[in-house]
């Protein structure tokens, strides 16, 4: 069987013809301008970015969540492993936050789909510390271990 390259290429010229004139008429509804808005989502679907942006919803929309007299006495602090870390600004406000810490829990997991937080960790306020991150090392003085 000989192949007619002639008229292989007359058939593909012929059939991107018939496409360019049909994506024509769909070609001015996808160049129409879309909102920024889907773009966006569909950005965070296509990578899997929602639990990131919902914990991170999280810190931005605090008054909202928990309420402006809460939010004005503690402040969320980190995410770790589904526990949601919470600093209070006196001890005071770390007990009674600790008492209404089922509430504010069930709060916050309502309010934010797609944050998996599964626990509170309630903290009030604290000195300055050496520390410097999650892990440590045992016996070291921090910055004073140069000195003498």
């Amino acid at each position: 069987m000989k192949r007619d390259i002639a008229r292989e290429l007359f058939r593909t010229y012929r059939t991107k013809l018939k496409k360019t004139v049909e994506s024509n008429e769909e070609r001015s509804h996808r160049d129409d301008p879309e909102p920024i808005g889907s773009i966006l989502n569909s950005i965070a679907d296509s990578r899997d970015w929602k639990r990131g942006l919902a914990e991170g919803n999280i810190f931005t929309n605090w008054p909202k969540i928990v309420g402006e007299e809460i939010a004005n006495h503690a402040e969320p602090i980190t995410i770790f492993e589904g526990q949601l870390t919470i600093r209070a600004e006196s001890t005071s406000w770390a007990t009674q936050l600790r008492l209404l810490e089922r509430e504010l829990l069930k709060n916050i997991q309502s309010k934010n789909e797609g944050a998996l937080i599964e626990s509170l960790k309630i903290i009030g306020p604290t000195a300055p510390s050496w520390k410097r991150g999650l892990r440590t090392i045992r016996g070291a003085r921090g910055p004073r271990d140069t000195y003498g």
